[in-house]
């Protein structure tokens, strides 16, 4: 049977059963769709919605981070992170443009992000206190990210998939440093182990709220499961990251602020206490610490990139005209 109830589907493309169901079978036989395949609506929309969120997410993180580069407390430290946020800039790069590919531009989705229309991670919207923040953000936000990206290798979408896989190489090496950070402060002096204890107590409930709502209240899952654009739900990697990090938390001797987390035998993993979805839901809709100056600092830099962009396309002109001049020269 081919997927039912298509997300934002218009009615207006001809997608009769025979074409949905067509497309599915290409789904589950694991064939990559390219952009110029065939594919429902909904399909497109959703994939649009999903890499522009992803998009806007690695470019409004980069802005936590960039705030510490200067105040890092080493040469190393300032290289490693600047290195770090050059990265979280390719990634927006690499997304946007296969976002490209299903007919969306960069200014649209550049003024939907500015709008409000268009999302990215609620995660952004906490402030970074102190410098074991960054070592936080990076053991835990990007190790998150990696629970949710490596799936996204192998998603249907071929442009989005191919984009994922060194998006995830450089996620393990931001996770890893990360946690490098995290050890030298939980072994260092008191002031330091507890300033990294209070940055974890700060950060574990939101980065566990990345993984979206609980499969219940998740308004597109089983769809998107159908369609392969993602391969496990929501709290199948919630569980899967808990489990992961728990023991590397424990191993430094660090506490985790959840009086019920504990390891269950019986299902192999660890049990953990509600999430306040409350408090998801208000820093999604705008109500973080962050949000505004976010969406300021993102507004400011679009303002300020503007010659940069009307450089580029000058010179791009400009070499499209001397191209077209030289070619009867080169055809005599």
């Amino acid at each position: 049977m081919y997927a039912q109830g298509l997300i934002g589907a218009d009615g207006k493309t001809g997608e009769s059963p025979e074409f949905l169901e067509a497309f599915q079978k290409r789904i589950d036989a694991e064939e990559k769709i390219e952009p110029n395949d065939a594919m429902p609506e909904g399909y497109r929309k959703t994939l649009i919605r999903q890499i522009g969120q992803h998009a806007h997410s690695e470019i409004v993180g980069m802005l936590p981070e960039g705030n510490w580069i200067t105040r890092a407390p080493s040469l190393k430290r300032k290289a490693a992170l600047l290195a770090k946020v050059q990265d979280e800039g390719g990634h927006g790069l690499y997304l946007y443009s296969a976002a490209e590919t299903l007919g969306v531009s960069r200014e649209q989705m550049t003024e939907e992000l500015h709008s409000g229309k268009a999302k990215y991670s609620s995660i952004f919207n906490y402030p970074t206190l102190t410098w074991a923040d960054i070592g936080i953000i990076g053991w835990l936000v990007d190790g998150a990210a990696i629970m949710n990206q490596i799936p996204l290798c192998r998603c249907s979408y071929g442009p989005y998939a191919r984009a994922m896989i060194r998006v995830c190489k450089e996620e393990s090496f931001h996770q890893r440093q990360g946690y490098e950070i995290v050890m030298t402060l939980a072994q260092g002096t008191p002031a330091q182990r507890e300033m990294v204890q209070d940055a974890l107590n700060r950060w574990w409930w939101p980065v566990l709220m990345m993984f979206g709502p609980h499969d219940s209240d998740s308004q597109h899952s089983d769809q998107n499961m159908a369609w392969k654009i993602k391969r496990f739900s929501n709290d199948a990697l919630r569980q899967k990251f808990v489990d992961a990090t728990v023991p590397q938390g424990e191993y430094l001797g660090l506490t985790f602020p959840d009086p019920e987390l504990k390891w269950n035998e019986e299902k192999g993993g660890y049990d953990f206490g509600p999430i306040d979805w409350d408090e998801f839901w208000r820093v999604v809709k705008g109500g973080g610490v962050m949000n505004r100056d976010r969406i300021r600092d993102r507004k400011a830099a679009w303002e300020n990139g503007a010659w940069v962009r009307e450089a580029a396309l000058a010179h791009a002109e400009k070499r499209r005209q001397r191209a077209a001049e030289a070619a009867p020269i080169a055809a005599e």
